[in-house]
């Protein structure tokens, strides 16, 4: 239950922020927002502003003309509402909870269902610098995002300061040292009968020993304890790379002090700007052949994540989604057709050109990017399915 509430935690916010760009971004320049939705169709719950009230419609399926099933309203109530502003904008939820979107008049999106009229409230008739506006103003929400909760943290948490003495400041649940008995604030004496003088010593050692067996002695209140553990095997950056290293899951060598605001902010950005380096490094490796597509994971993967984060504490869920809305930014501005970044690359082809593509030409654009995104999909819900049952 952890995991299925960390996850709907995770993705809602996510998915609600990035549509929230796109919503806030379409009503900054005048086009007219015809349909907001968390999820994927078939729509399930909607509720409407009219002229006349709030209408609320229930989607499941019912018999059409034709004597056969078909999804469309059970339910339509009208609300009264009469402080309510009419915007006729439909907000709704969908079945499939695995993104979101907004539908504005004159764009061609993932619900491939647009009419073109040329009215001064489309899209399609506003200059191409105010539709690059629309379409990467969820990006800019998720980074922005990102920034936010990690500025966040720092203020909560405090700034580390280096100080090489071997205490330990954290220890990860489930790893080695952990299942030891490691507390924050023991001071490690030696590791493999080499004695420990500072931080860098002791990671030396654990790093050059994965899945080996060694012996920690650590101090606690004046009394000598000791334990042998068994590393893992765990991945940290190497420059452009990544190498796999002993880890028993302690970190140390620094004390915390309070952050400001103004360091909150830029320590924010800082870890912002680290994350997106990081993806970019892991999908150099994958192309030039040094990882694999097995990497990947998918929304199984996110949910175990997300579980095991929310098990660790606030924080840690906290910082999960901030990396996820990292991950979301750099997905999204990829230039595939069918991603925000696909639609921008459509629109800056289309200055190049000096012209308009026809709808045929968008449709065929728009129905390709589906396809190979769909195809993505298939492909790291079976890396997440492989996982989860290997594993």
């Amino acid at each position: 239950m952890t995991t299925i509430l960390a996850m709907i935690f995770v993705l809602g916010i996510l998915i609600f922020v990035h549509e929230l760009g796109h919503f806030m971004a379409a009503r900054s320049i005048g086009v007219r927002v015809e349909r907001f939705s968390l999820g994927y169709p078939p729509r399930f719950i909607s509720f409407t502003p009219t002229p006349e009230g709030l209408l609320f419609k229930l989607f499941f399926y019912r018999w059409g003309e034709s004597r056969k099933p078909v999804w469309g309203p059970i339910v339509e109530k009208l609300i009264s509402a009469p402080r309510l502003k009419a915007s006729n904008t439909e907000y709704c939820l969908a079945i499939i909870p695995l993104g979101g979107y907004v539908k504005v008049a004159g764009y061609v999106d993932e619900s491939l269902d647009v009419e073109i009229t040329g009215d001064p409230d489309e899209l399609n008739s506003k200059n191409r610098l105010q539709q690059i506006w629309f379409m990467s103003a969820g990006v800019i929400m998720n980074i922005l995002l990102a920034v936010i909760f990690f500025a966040g943290i720092t203020k909560y948490s405090g700034i580390p300061e280096r100080t090489g003495e071997p205490v330990v400041m954290d220890v990860s649940p489930g790893f080695p040292a952990a299942e030891a008995g490691i507390e924050p604030g023991d001071r490690v004496v030696s590791v493999q009968s080499k004695r420990i003088n500072e931080w860098g010593d002791l990671t030396e050692i654990i790093h050059a020993s994965p899945n080996e067996e060694i012996n920690v002695v650590w101090m606690r209140d004046g009394q000598t304890q000791s334990a042998l553990m068994k590393t893992r095997v765990g991945p940290i950056p190497d420059g452009d790379s990544i190498k796999e290293v002993g880890l028993i899951g302690v970190a140390g060598g620094y004390t915390i002090r309070q952050a400001t605001i103004g360091e909150s902010i830029v320590n924010g950005m800082e870890r912002t700007g680290y994350w997106y380096g990081m993806i970019v490094r892991s999908l150099s490796m994958i192309v030039k052949g040094e990882a694999s597509m097995k990497d990947i994971g998918g929304p199984i993967l996110i949910a175990q994540l997300a579980g095991e984060s929310a098990r660790a504490g606030m924080i840690a869920l906290l910082s999960f989604t901030a990396i996820i809305s990292v991950n979301l930014a750099f997905i999204n501005i990829l230039p595939i057709p069918g991603l925000d970044g696909g639609h921008i690359l459509i629109v800056t082809l289309e200055g190049i050109a000096r012209r308009h593509f026809s709808l045929k030409v968008r449709m065929a654009i728009q129905q390709a990017g589906m396809a190979l995104l769909l195809l993505l999909i298939i492909v790291v819900l079976y890396n997440d399915l492989t996982r989860l049952f290997t594993n």
